[in-house]
């Protein structure tokens, strides 16, 4: 939270210009509940926020111009192709500052530890480290997923639910109307924050074995589009939904040749 300052004693006469801390805490309380939604929705207008926060427009870009100086959201100019030519609209999405503000506590040590450790031991030790890691998430996910269903859509949605209980902030969105070929169809898996962001920059094979694990629990072979750890703005997978089963389950911990999945820049 924001760091409140008030005044102690009163001095009877004196005009008390420090901000009221009652007035000042529900402000730092409301900017967090915006920050939060930006998170959750970004890249989102001012006008969505608005509705989905029930604030009046003058309030929420109060709220976001704070959020902005103090360097914890930046904006995004995101073309309308269905609005023609004119400027490209600001969307607000959280910056890097902000997510670390948001929670990435002891990552400088555990970054330092695996520094370490692949000095001692080689660049297979991190390997096999991430791949423990995400195994343990494997066997967590796995059974919620098969309760899900067959549906793609479904088990997407069950991950994307996951992702957001382990502080991912998960979303799907469908690629494709119903004008568009099955075999183009496709969804996109966001996860808005990552709580190893930093890690992850240092080490790729972290969002890479995370990567294998998505193509498994969801039985098919997906692509990473962006990552924060890269400079994106968000994690995207790309899922396609119109292909037959191309990702068997392996049994979990079985060894597997690591291919990187990077394939973006910052978006």
């Amino acid at each position: 939270m924001y760091s409140v300052k008030s005044s102690e004693t009163e001095i009877p006469g004196a005009v008390n210009t420090a901000p009221a801390t009652v007035a000042r805490e529900p402000d730092e309380r409301t900017r967090d509940r915006v920050l939060g939604a930006v998170l959750e929705r970004g890249p989102v207008s001012a006008a969505e926020l608005g509705e989905k926060l029930g604030f009046t427009p003058a309030a929420v870009r109060r709220h976001l111009d704070t959020l902005e100086r103090e360097g914890l959201i930046e904006v995004k100019r995101v073309s309308n192709p269905g609005s023609g030519a004119g400027r490209p609209a600001r969307r607000y999405v959280v910056s890097h500052q902000g997510q670390s503000y948001l929670g990435n506590d002891y990552l400088t040590i555990a970054t330092e530890a695996l520094r370490e450790l692949g000095k001692a031991a080689g660049p297979g030790a991190i390997e096999a480290f991430a791949a423990a890691r995400f195994q343990k998430m494997e066997e967590r996910y796995r059974p919620m997923l098969d309760a899900a269903g067959p549906a793609l859509e479904d088990r997407a949605e069950a991950l994307a639910a996951l992702l957001t209980k382990d502080g991912f902030v998960g979303s799907t969105t469908m690629i494709g109307t119903s004008r568009t070929p099955s075999t183009l169809l496709s969804i996109q898996l966001c996860q808005g924050h990552c709580p190893i962001q930093a890690l992850a920059s240092a080490y790729p094979v972290f969002c890479d074995k995370e990567t294998e694990v998505f193509s498994r629990l969801l039985g098919v072979d997906v692509r990473r589009l962006s990552t924060l750890s890269r400079g994106g703005h968000v994690c995207t997978t790309h899922i396609p939904v119109g292909r037959s089963m191309s990702a068997p389950h392996q049994p979990v911990g079985a060894a597997t040749q690591s291919t990187s999945t990077h394939q973006q820049e910052r978006p």
